[in-house]
């Protein structure tokens, strides 16, 4: 019974009311040995100067459900925490990389949310991207699992760190009021629909930025892709020209971000990576948790609209903007060359 809930769990509903095809690069290992595992990670971890190829070369190839195993078999071992050992051992980008690999999807996001939102200021592109960017089913889990690892609610959290038509937004999506997809095409709601994000914007003086939540926050993807095609009908601008000229700052990112997310969500994805990595300096918090985040997801999806977009592969571009041992992880993690 346990297996089935497992297996049921695994399953995702996608935005046509089936199941959501994943394409990840990380799957599971064939001829797994947890325990073999965690011995090569052990001795990797006691040898001078730590072998971090051989951590990489595990855990990166690994499943989430595998790599779990791997740190019970560590423990039996060690007699020591997997992750308090990682932490030990590893430092910089390379730890918080393989510390995000020993989480699973929903609690990898969940701290990161928490993260987002602790001590003073609030890292706003963070939050920004992980709620206007996951479907329902995932912001369902994610609730699940912050309430379970911090006794806190996110929706308390980010209505005490936010504030105002941007607070609104951010739990207006956290709710997951979002309509099923439905295999009726409604020509007229969609037809309303459109009038009214044009006429609680770019028709008048000032936004009705309320009108624009609640379309945006409650209509099934596959509807809102015609309502903004429609949506040029009536405006001089189309859906993205229409944000960029009515709102601007946090609110300006987020509207923008649903809509990216909403036309093609790895392409939003290949997007945040190239623009991540092509800055001085590479923004490696950002490089991460993508990575980490979406490498049993729909990676292999986001690097082919990485190639088609960016005419380079992930891989190329990874090799070229990142270093040394993270780069390495963040090359197999890719898995492969496009």
């Amino acid at each position: 019974m346990a297996l089935v809930a497992e297996f049921l769990g695994q399953l995702t509903l996608s935005y046509t009311g089936e199941e959501e095809p994943k394409f990840p690069t990380v799957v599971p290992a064939r001829d797994f040995e947890p325990t073999r595992d965690a011995a090569r990670i052990d001795t990797a971890i006691k040898t001078k100067g730590v072998d971090e190829q051989t951590i990489i070369d595990i855990l990166t190839r690994r499943s989430y459900d595998q790599r779990r195993e791997i740190a019970f078999e560590f423990e039996r071992i060690a007699k020591k925490d997997l992750i308090s050992a990682l932490k030990g051992a590893l430092s910089g980008s390379l730890e918080a990389l393989m510390l995000g690999l020993m989480k699973s999807t929903a609690q990898y996001d969940a701290t990161e949310l928490k993260a987002s939102m602790k001590g003073l200021g609030t890292d706003e592109e963070t939050l920004i991207e992980l709620v206007c960017s996951r479907n329902n089913d995932e912001l369902t889990e994610i609730k699940r699992v912050y309430r379970e690892l911090f006794k806190k609610e996110l929706e308390k959290d980010i209505a005490g760190d936010t504030s105002g038509d941007f607070a609104k937004l951010l739990l207006a999506l956290v709710q997951t009021k979002r309509d099923d997809p439905s295999n009726v095409v409604d020509y007229e709601k969609i037809d309303d629909d459109a009038r009214c994000l044009y006429e609680a914007g770019v028709k008048r003086k000032g936004t009705d930025v309320i009108t624009w939540i609640s379309i945006m926050s409650q209509r099934s993807i596959p509807h809102l892709q015609k309502v903004f095609e429609r949506y040029k009908s009536y405006s001089p601008y189309d859906m993205k020209e229409s944000i960029r000229k009515e709102v601007k700052g946090d609110l300006e990112k987020s509207f923008l971000t649903l809509v990216e997310c909403f036309e093609n969500r790895q392409l939003y994805f290949a997007n945040r990576l190239n623009e991540a990595m092509k800055t001085k300096g590479a923004k490696e918090k950002v490089v991460t948790r993508i990575m980490v985040s979406r490498c049993e997801v729909d990676l292999m999806k986001i690097r082919t609209e990485f190639k088609r977009q960016h005419k380079k592969s992930l891989y190329q571009t990874i090799a070229e903007h990142t270093k040394g041992d993270y780069q390495k992880a963040l090359l197999s993690l890719c898995g492969g060359d496009d």
